[in-house]
């Protein structure tokens, strides 16, 4: 089953803001989700119940998931430092 992804107008922001060797790297793994929605080394986030994260390098993606409708949106695409912060 693939999945939708749905990239929110602030979140593409975050990405168009990126340098491109990053935005690249983000984009392969935000792509590959389609596929796999919970790939190896994605952490289930505490509190929610439905986010997960996946690591690469210093940034994060922060992503749910319906898996009735099979979609997935993305919440952010920031740096570690900055992720986690309302």
């Amino acid at each position: 089953m693939s999945y939708q992804i749905i990239i929110p107008k602030p979140v593409q922001k975050q990405l168009d803001g990126l340098p491109d060797n990053i935005c690249d790297r983000l984009i392969k793994r935000i792509v590959a989700l389609q596929d796999n929605p919970r790939p190896r080394g994605c952490v289930k986030l505490q509190g929610y119940e439905n986010e997960y994260r996946i690591r690469i390098g210093d940034y994060r993606i922060r992503y749910e998931v319906d898996d009735q409708n099979a979609i997935i949106v993305l919440l952010h695409c920031k740096n570690r430092k900055d992720i986690y912060r309302g």
